[in-house]
């Protein structure tokens, strides 16, 4: 859950099940982008789908939450903190240094 996309997706499921097109449509994301996290979401085992056929024999693929809890806590989040990639923003220590400074 620690991508926006996911958690646009895991809004728009809340309360509702979706068809992935629909789906596609309201997160304003590609088909192919959105499978990507719903695959990783239902790994996690936040999401789950189904494949209906339609009466005129199409098959639709429909995605809904699967109810769970989210527990935080100091400790959860330095878990958390320990997967994030930090991006180099080309601060030098220096930088850094008078920034702290500045912000006095």
């Amino acid at each position: 859950m620690a991508n926006p996309h996911r958690l646009k997706i895991i809004a728009l499921l809340n309360g509702r099940r979706i068809h992935v097109s629909q789906l596609a449509r309201e997160a304003m994301i590609s088909r192919p982008l959105l499978y990507m996290h719903l695959k990783r979401l239902e790994n996690a085992g936040l999401v789950t789908s189904k494949m209906e056929v339609s009466e005129d024999g199409k098959a639709m693929n429909y995605y809904e939450l699967i109810p769970f809890t989210l527990n935080m806590s100091p400790e959860t989040i330095s878990e958390a903190v320990k997967t994030l990639t930090i991006k180099n923003t080309g601060n030098t220590t220096s930088d850094v240094a008078k920034e702290k400074r500045d912000n006095k």
